[in-house]
């Protein structure tokens, strides 16, 4: 079962991640003298990004990547990449490698190659994997239903190309294999829709109808999991 830290408001669970993520980074650049994250996009993780960048680590050691992206210019609006950069890789942890997950590919499935070497070259397992969860149980761009899905949750790959159902954009997003390949996964979810949609995955049930349930029902990697009711 996860470990669960549940908060009033997400801007109390966004400092308490924040915090225990600088302590893992810490710790493995101490260890290993190479940390690694993934984050994921959306509004959730702005404040966690945002408040660890403040923290005092050595960031020319760590290597922040992403848990998908969409496949657009990384000036749009709807880009991960933008995200980060605007919010994580600000003043000392501008020093952070930053590594892509978007090419000069015309779309995502020719990029696919690329980034999936990139990724290849990355010191694995990484050391947190931040996912975050939308009301359909997607996570990455894992969605039910989506014509990849099946490759995403049992290819041997770290990357998979792939087109949402009904979210725009082409995506390119890790696979199940890659993330649990992580020695730390985190899950970021707030308010009582998700916590629901929550709730029915730690019930159990096939990975293809919920796919948050590849992370929460598995007993390799440990998992942690921010509430927050509001």
């Amino acid at each position: 079962m996860p470990t669960e830290h549940i908060f009033a408001t997400g801007a109390e669970a966004a400092s308490d991640i924040a915090a225990r993520i600088a302590t893992i980074l810490s710790d493995a650049i101490a260890a290993r003298g190479v940390a690694t994250i993934a984050v994921s996009g959306g509004r959730s993780p702005r404040p966690v990004l945002e408040a660890l960048s403040k923290v005092p680590l050595d960031w020319t050691r760590l290597i922040v990547t992403l848990v998908d992206e969409r496949w657009v210019e990384p000036v749009s609006a709807d880009s991960n990449e933008r995200l980060v950069r605007e919010t994580l890789l600000q003043g000392p942890a501008a020093a952070a490698r930053f590594v892509p997950m978007k090419t000069h590919a015309t779309d995502a499935y020719a990029g696919q190659p690329d980034v999936e070497a990139a990724f290849a070259a990355l010191p694995w397992p990484l050391d947190i994997i931040l996912l975050g969860m939308g009301d359909d149980g997607h996570t990455a761009s894992l969605f039910p239903q989506g014509r990849e899905l099946a490759k995403g949750l049992r290819s041997d790959a770290l990357t998979i190309a792939a087109t949402p159902p009904a979210a725009p954009h082409q995506r390119l997003s890790l696979t199940a294999n890659a993330i649990l390949q992580s020695r730390h996964i985190f899950l970021q979810i707030g308010g009582p829709a998700k916590k629901a949609v929550y709730d029915r995955a730690l019930a159990g049930g096939p990975v293809e109808e919920l796919p948050i349930r590849l992370a929460l029902c598995q007993q390799d990697v440990p998992v942690e999991v921010w509430i927050a009711q509001s």
